[in-house]
């Protein structure tokens, strides 16, 4: 069977290929009530969209959301959301040559493996085309998280290959083509990605995701931890190679008396374990980071072999990322959400009548702000 579902209350179930007519999801669970709109949609594939600088892939899509199912009036009936992408900006000659042979560092070779044959149009279904649908389905969920908890769910470009931000102000990551909290080395973000292009090759980045609000007692402590759960999600992202929660392998060269967060009247001191302990948040910020790799598609060519095992040489022609981690920010703070919102209607099912004693939900803050 295919595994094209995510989520256990609030589930989604993502369609369609990268050079079909379209992609979409139904998302199931939803609760009723909730106003949505197809403009509520815009921002966030807008964010998420190719084509928006010079920096990433050119190609185009309108990216319009069309309601199919699951609102009335205005707003979520409780049944089946269906929500529908069109492909409109899809140029498949590009990917003609590429029909015999395989690209090292995609999924070519393992899909022929599997399925016995592929769709070689821009990656088909393991294309990241097929994120929008996941992005539009977490704007669901973002607004539920904000007006019952006020969760708020924000991603930045924490890496470009060897460079780091100087400093960090949430409010310049909005307002540069790579999501950068510095806004001054935007400039030396674009010059070296200036470089990369004419050298037609790529390079990897770092995203980091902090979601601010969230309750404690998110979780489970065995099989549905909320870390495990996060990673899982956030590895499940195209390109994604890596996952850190909280210190993450920085954790390998603290010492327990560094790592562990103590605990004060006032709340807690540090935030080493990334607002999550025994797979139950804390109360403090959830902070994740994941490492994208270099693009593979690449003019550069590369030694390869063909669907009857002869060796070739392969050169990628269209239109592709040189950084995938830029346009991968929307998509993280997505599938955080997703989880975040899946996590509350589980813990609220279960949960929903126990009442913490008195003062414990005030050591659920920090003294200091800790990224």
């Amino acid at each position: 069977m295919g595994a094209n579902t995510f989520g256990k209350l609030f589930s989604v179930t993502t369609f369609g290929e990268s050079h079909g007519p379209a992609i979409g999801c139904v998302v199931d669970g939803c609760p009723p009530g909730i106003a949505l709109a197809p403009e509520d949609f815009r921002s966030d594939l807008a964010r998420r969209a190719t084509g928006r600088s010079r920096h990433v892939s050119q190609r185009r899509e309108a990216d319009e959301v069309e309601i199919l199912s699951g609102v009335f009036a205005g707003r979520t009936t409780g049944h089946p959301i269906a929500l529908l992408i069109r492909n409109t900006d899809a140029r498949s000659r590009d990917y003609d040559e590429l029909a015999e042979v395989f690209r090292p560092g995609h999924a070519d070779l393992v899909y022929e493996l599997k399925y016995g044959f592929r769709d070689h149009r821009g990656g088909g279904r393991s294309s990241a085309r097929e994120t929008a649908a996941r992005v539009a389905a977490a704007v669901i969920a973002k607004k539920w998280l904000a007006e019952r908890y006020g969760v708020r769910v924000r991603a930045f470009l924490s890496r470009l290959g060897a460079l780091r931000p100087r400093r960090h102000d949430w409010s310049a990551v909005e307002e540069n083509p790579f999501f950068w909290p510095d806004a001054e080395m935007v400039g030396e973000l674009e010059a070296f990605m200036d470089r990369l292009r004419k050298e037609g090759d790529s390079i990897g980045a770092e995203v980091t995701v902090v979601a601010e609000g969230v309750p404690p007692g998110w979780g489970e402590p065995i099989y549905g931890k909320l870390d495990a759960e996060l990673a899982s999600a956030l590895m499940g992202i195209n390109a994604a190679k890596g996952v850190e929660i909280g210190a993450g392998f920085a954790a390998v060269e603290q010492r327990g008396s560094e790592h562990r967060d103590p605990l004060t009247p006032e709340g807690f001191l540090s935030n080493h374990a990334g607002g999550i302990l025994g797979g139950i948040s804390t109360g403090q910020p959830i902070l994740a980071r994941v490492a994208f790799k270099p693009t593979s598609s690449i003019r550069l060519p590369v030694r390869s072999v063909d669907r009857s095992g002869r060796a070739v040489e392969v050169a990628v022609k269209g239109r592709h990322d040189p950084c995938v981690g830029i346009r991968a920010v929307p998509i993280v703070e997505a599938m955080v959400a997703l989880v975040l919102m899946d996590q509350a209607l589980r813990h609220r099912a279960q949960c929903a009548e126990v009442e913490p004693r008195a003062g414990l939900l005030d050591l659920a803050r920090m003294k200091e702000e800790t990224r």
